[in-house]
């Protein structure tokens, strides 16, 4: 196989695999349906799939950068065995990358669902409910003691 083809399976497998643990993964896997299909590649591969996702979300945070380059080497061993049995051309690769990379820009551009429970009793202090803070500078809390002159 060609550098041109296993840079396109690296950066497919790589997009893919990124798509997993986002909440576009359901179209990501039906994206990869339909192009398995079209192509004539065994749709089987699905179950492989969702394998793969279900150990990426089971894996724990300090294994996650390992897991991670882990199933992208298997999925790009599997694009260049589906480039190398024919059952992919190097256009339908560049394709597939093209319509990942399509949907994960879109997913990174669409916020995230958050959901806040504040608990315990009474909070003396402001809340703030967001998906991600950053620069947040909150007032200093008034003293409930007046100091004495």
């Amino acid at each position: 196989m060609d550098a041109e083809l296993a840079a396109l399976a690296a950066s497919g497998a790589t997009t893919l695999v990124s798509l997993m643990v986002t909440d576009s993964w359901a179209h990501a896997r039906a994206l990869m349906g339909r192009f398995l299909a079209r192509s004539g590649a065994d749709t089987a591969v699905i179950a492989d799939l969702d394998d793969a996702r279900t150990r990426l979300l089971l894996t724990s945070t300090t294994e996650i950068e390992h897991a991670t380059s882990g199933i992208v080497a298997e999925w790009q061993t599997h694009l260049c065995r589906l480039v190398e049995t024919g059952a992919l051309t190097g256009e339908d690769l560049s394709a597939l990358g093209t319509s990942l990379r399509r949907l994960a820009a879109a997913a990174a551009d669409r916020p995230a669902t958050v959901h806040n429970t504040v608990s315990g009793g009474t909070q003396h202090g402001p809340i703030v409910q967001a998906g991600t803070v950053t620069g947040l500078a909150l007032p200093p809390v008034p003293s409930t003691h007046r100091e004495q002159s």
